[in-house]
């Protein structure tokens, strides 16, 4: 109980801070939502002025930010300016979409990571891993943006993936089974590159995890006890490689996040990203806080589950 109170006093202590940070910079940025209408002769600037004194944005900067935690704490992010529409329930629908697209293209990742992993470390040196070494490299060399451009393009040019949305215009006609087909249809696309761009960096850490602890004395011996070789990789080397494995976790579920807002935008998927996109160019402050918050606390949860999954795994966290 100590750990878990102390980790959650640590993650609450970062979430303040960012939203302390972001809301600087985005209040500090020149102009807001309502400077473009100074431009338009048909709006006097008394309206301008009545709006800005409406949504708070004449009081000072503490003062706003008080007011701005009092609702987040209350669960209320503020209003959508553009929108003319709470925060809350805008941002529902687009955080559900990306935790879909995050959770399958990290299930997917570490499914093919771990087995993958496992097997050029026991094959460390063969021609099998140096191809998986050669694949991994190029990989790490191409841009996340280009990688999801050319998967846009794959789509366009050969139509074996919807492009665009999350479900097609038919899809209030379908039948249950046929609507979650067609989700998965126009998810697998997302899912798949944001999975490819994440397993490089996966698959190598499983198999640096497996070859230093297929090397320790304890799988020698229980290879010269004659276990099974299957029986010593998943029974005795895999549990002690979980460690790193599991502090992995944390780290890939924020680098999966940040890049899942990129394939959002370039393959139109109706996440938080494309929404944040808008909400940036419009100067809809609430709706940026709320959607680097909601980031913030996925990042900060999962590296937090991860934490718990350590402590759980690993007796040497206990006892320090």
């Amino acid at each position: 109980m100590k750990y878990c109170a102390r980790r959650l006093f640590h993650a609450t202590l970062l979430l303040l801070g960012v939203s302390i940070l972001s809301f600087v910079i985005l209040q500090l940025a020149p102009g807001d939502f309502f400077s473009p209408l100074r431009l338009n002769p048909q709006i006097s600037s008394r309206t301008v002025t009545g709006l800005r004194s409406q949504y708070g944005l004449d009081r000072p900067l503490p003062v706003r930010y008080g007011h701005w935690l009092r609702a987040v704490l209350q669960g209320d992010l503020g209003p959508s300016f553009a929108y003319n529409s709470p925060v809350t329930p805008l941002l529902a629908i687009r955080t559900r979409n990306t935790i879909l697209l995050t959770g399958t293209s990290m299930l997917l990742a570490w499914i093919l990571a771990i087995p993958l992993g496992i097997c050029c470390a026991v094959h460390r040196g063969k021609w099998g891993d140096r191809a998986g070494g050669a694949v991994t490299s190029a990989l790490l060399t191409v841009p996340d943006l280009v990688l999801f451009l050319v998967l846009l393009l794959l789509a366009v040019r050969t139509g074996w993936f919807p492009t665009g949305g999350m479900v097609s215009a038919s899809f209030g006609d379908l039948n249950l089974w046929n609507k979650v087909k067609d989700i998965a249809e126009h998810l697998f696309l997302p899912a798949f590159g944001l999975a490819i761009a994440t397993l490089p960096t996966l698959l190598r850490h499983v198999r640096s995890a497996m070859i230093e602890v297929l090397e320790a004395p304890f799988i020698r011996a229980a290879r010269a006890h004659g276990i099974a070789e299957r029986r010593v990789l998943l029974r005795y080397a895999l549990p002690v490689a979980a460690s790193p494995l599991i502090s992995l976790f944390g780290f890939s579920l924020g680098t999966m996040l940040s890049a899942s807002l990129l394939v959002e935008v370039i393959l139109s998927w109706p996440g938080i990203g494309p929404l944040l996109v808008e909400a940036i160019l419009a100067k809809d402050v609430y709706v940026v806080m709320g959607a680097v918050m909601l980031s913030s606390v996925f990042l900060v949860a999962g590296n937090l589950f991860a934490d718990l999954m350590l402590f759980a795994a690993d007796p040497r966290i206990r006892v320090e």
